[in-house]
């Protein structure tokens, strides 16, 4: 047993069994002690140092720092600006809202989106690759296991000598292990899992804009098509009355400026179908995307936009609102795992990193694995310790890049709450804008009808 001392504190113990050696011979003038109760003492040591090193090793990694939710960067309103419902009015948002509207289609459209949405199939593989990166990052916690096989053949050709052969092999296995010294592997899981999160909440996200995306772009086909039917309604009744100002020209009731006003209707009411015919196909074209189909002859079916159901707009506190926004819960997680990144950086500056190593084998001088007549058999346990010394302050630079990165997010996150909140209060004020507004037009429609008569009476 020998004792090697290598630069960088690196430590290596080696034993060699003395009656498997290759010379046959044990070594001499060794400060170790030889034979079997040697090679005893020796694996004993070296076991009490390997649990001592493992132990070690799981207290320190205790020493991991714990990783938390940031705080709202923004103070919460307690109410909205503009008119809400009262709380008693208020209607629980179920997963299937889109079912709200009563529509016997929009649930086939969106179960056609949620199966071939190609958008929704990107985030979804971006939650598979932060599954398989998490696991990665908790498999660096285990000790590394390799199998090593080796067989060598060596001719040495003396000149005017005969040829030699030297044959070799040799089967080992090497045990790896770095101890998380600073935690850093653990705080490095911990981060993953917040990516985990994050892309998670990425795809709820993408999914909750897809189901809306859908339902919008649904019915707009649907009210560009109710638009579409009123404008040919025009159409046909703007022909009507100037066949009645035509006959009443004929009679000598009506100049001839009154038949050329009402061609004039006549004409506009035919340029406005142009315009809702592009826009109904373009509509159905962008539906087909979100669904995945291609748009050449797609299609919905023929359900009226009467047909539908507006339903009751929840009113949530600005808290709620935040705590249900999934593109939030993303930016919240993103924020652990930045603070996570600067933990591994902090930790990058102390000392150091130590491996443990340990291989086991046997070689033997007989070609053939299969058949080690007289393996001679070897052990080793190592133990490494590295420390930089000089590295131009690329450390230090990398904690300063990761806490800029960390205030890059809290700020993005500052930023999607008041969007948020911006977003909400115009959404409530456009609702209670179109409330009024349709009540003004049922009374615009009346009046219309009530002068449509009064024309067809004269």
């Amino acid at each position: 047993m020998t004792l090697h001392m290598h630069t960088m504190d690196r430590i290596a113990l080696t034993f060699t069994s003395p009656e498997t050696a290759p010379s046959g011979k044990a070594s001499s003038g060794s400060m170790f002690p030889t034979g079997a109760a040697g090679q005893s003492q020796v694996r004993q040591a070296a076991r009490v140092r390997l649990l001592a090193a493992t132990a070690f090793s799981l207290l320190l990694a205790g020493c991991a720092p714990s990783l938390v939710a940031p705080g709202t960067p923004v103070a919460l309103p307690t109410s909205w600006s503009e008119a809400t419902a009262d709380d008693s009015d208020r209607a629980t948002l179920e997963a299937d809202w889109w079912s709200r509207f009563g529509s016997s289609e929009i649930p086939h459209w969106i179960d056609e989106a949620l199966a071939g949405s190609p958008d929704l199939g990107i985030a979804a593989e971006r939650v598979v690759q932060s599954e398989l990166a998490a696991r990665n990052a908790g498999a660096s916690l285990f000790p590394t296991l390799d199998l090593n096989v080796a067989t060598n053949v060596r001719v040495a050709d003396a000149r005017g000598v005969s040829a030699s052969t030297t044959e070799s092999s040799s089967v080992g296995l090497a045990v790896g292990y770095e101890i998380d010294l600073w935690g850093s592997r653990i705080t490095n899981l911990r981060g993953s899992q917040a990516q985990l999160a994050a892309s998670r909440h990425d795809f709820d996200a993408a999914r909750l804009s897809l189901t809306a995306a859908v339902v919008n772009a649904y019915t707009q086909v649907l009210a560009l098509r109710a638009r579409l039917e009123i404008a040919e309604q025009n159409l046909a009744i703007a022909e009507r009355l100037f066949e009645i100002v035509e006959a009443r020209f004929r009679h000598g009731a009506a100049s001839a400026l009154d038949v050329s006003r009402q061609r004039s209707t006549v004409l506009a009411q035919r340029d406005a179908l142009l315009p809702l015919q592009t826009q109904e196909r373009q509509s159905r074209r962008a539906l087909a995307l979100l669904v995945g189909q291609l748009p050449q002859g797609f299609d919905i079916g023929h359900e009226g936009f009467e047909a539908l159901t507006v339903p009751e707009v929840e009113a949530m506190l600005p808290a709620e609102l935040l705590a249900r926004r999934p593109d939030l819960a993303a930016t919240e997680a993103r924020l652990i795992a930045a603070e996570a990144n600067i933990a591994i950086a902090r930790a990058n500056l102390f000392p150091a990193r130590l491996n443990l190593g340990a291989n086991v084998g046997l070689s033997s001088a007989e070609f053939g694995l299969l058949g080690l007549g007289t393996p001679a058999g070897s052990a080793t346990l190592a133990l490494s310790l590295v420390q930089a010394i000089f590295d131009g302050g690329r450390l230090r630079n990398q904690v300063a890049i990761s806490e800029s990165q960390q205030r890059q997010l809290l700020e993005e996150y500052r930023r999607s709450i008041l969007a948020a909140l911006k977003e909400t209060e115009d959404a409530i004020a456009a609702v209670d804008r179109s409330r009024r507004q349709e009540s003004t037009q049922h009374e615009i429609v009346r009046e219309a009808e009530r002068a449509l008569r009064l024309a067809e009476l004269r």
